[in-house]
């Protein structure tokens, strides 16, 4: 899935029909497989070709519950997840927050319209006290394809840091593909609609689309919340897309792929002169290890 050039095929379309799903962040994944399951079905029988989910969409970002999930009920909720991609024809990225030897991972997972896992990647910037505790970081930055388009991922706090998406936007991404659950205590939360930081757009600085799916709702205590307002925005920043700050809902865009020409991305590649060399050894780095598969380890929960 990964090119050496970065660069699409011949074959590549102009065109990508892109849903964003927000869901709750704290239920159980009975519940979150079900509601995958089902937006998969319906944003497939709506035409979208791609279908984002949140972060950790299946396990739930609820610490006190997904960490007393087994690592076969993961794999059970991934294999549906997968199944239903496969059935319905289409990509779709979800989440999980995995036990391995050393601590958890938080997963992001490309699955293709043949129901495979063509790609996955791991939250490199922890957030919270409960990830922070439980989670470890990954050592990689996203570079696949869809359909032969370049694109990219980074998970929620990932999208503060831009060299994480903007190296890949140099090598060739033109989507930046970002899972969210932006929970936090309600007053943090409020604070983030109101400054507009729950996640900044991409485009501005980097001239890419930029597709956000991120979560709603309160935790059992009643104690955090998260912001919503999921978005797809095109190179410019302008809004394609958005969703409420409450409820649970799927967007959709059609995204003109010639729009992306990753022109901010590229600039910082050439200028100033002295951090070329620099930039062009980040790409390289980041090529070279776009394709490294995700080590889960043999320590893992089973029953």
């Amino acid at each position: 899935m990964v090119t050496a050039e970065g660069t699409p095929s011949p074959a590549t379309s102009a065109t990508l029909a892109v849903a964003c799903v927000q869901l709750h962040w704290a239920r159980t994944v009975d519940r979150n497989v079900e509601a995958c399951v089902a937006h998969i079905r319906s944003a497939a029988a709506d035409g979208c070709r791609v279908v984002l989910f949140p972060e950790a969409n299946l396990t739930g970002y609820y610490f006190p519950y997904l960490t007393t999930l087994s690592r076969r009920e993961v794999q059970g909720a991934l294999d549906a997840a997968c199944a239903a991609a496969a059935q319905a024809g289409v990509w779709a990225i979800v989440g999980t927050i995995r036990d391995t030897k050393d601590r958890y991972l938080n997963l992001a997972h490309v699955i293709d319209p043949r129901g495979e896992i063509a790609y996955e990647y791991a939250k490199v910037m922890m957030a919270g006290r409960d990830e922070q505790r439980w989670c470890r970081g990954g050592d990689k930055l996203a570079l696949f394809q869809i359909d032969g388009i370049p694109c990219t991922l980074v998970i929620c706090r990932d999208g503060r840091h831009p060299e994480l998406y903007r190296i890949p936007a140099m090598a060739g991404a033109k989507v930046l593909f970002h899972p969210s659950c932006s929970s936090d205590e309600i007053d943090a939360v409020c604070w983030k609609r109101t400054s507009g930081r729950a996640q900044l757009p991409a485009g501005p600085t980097t001239s890419i689309f930029h597709c956000v799916a991120n979560t709603v709702g309160q935790d059992p205590e009643g104690k955090q919340t998260s912001s919503g307002a999921s978005f797809i925005r095109d190179p410019r920043g302008l809004p394609l897309a958005e969703a409420g700050w409450y409820q649970e809902e799927r967007i959709a865009a059609v995204l003109d792929l010639s729009l992306a020409d990753r022109k901010y991305a590229l600039d910082s590649l050439q200028y100033p002169p002295f951090l070329r060399p620099f930039w062009q050894q980040a790409v390289e780095e980041a090529r070279a290890r776009a394709a490294l598969p995700i080590d889960l380890g043999g320590d893992e929960r089973t029953q």
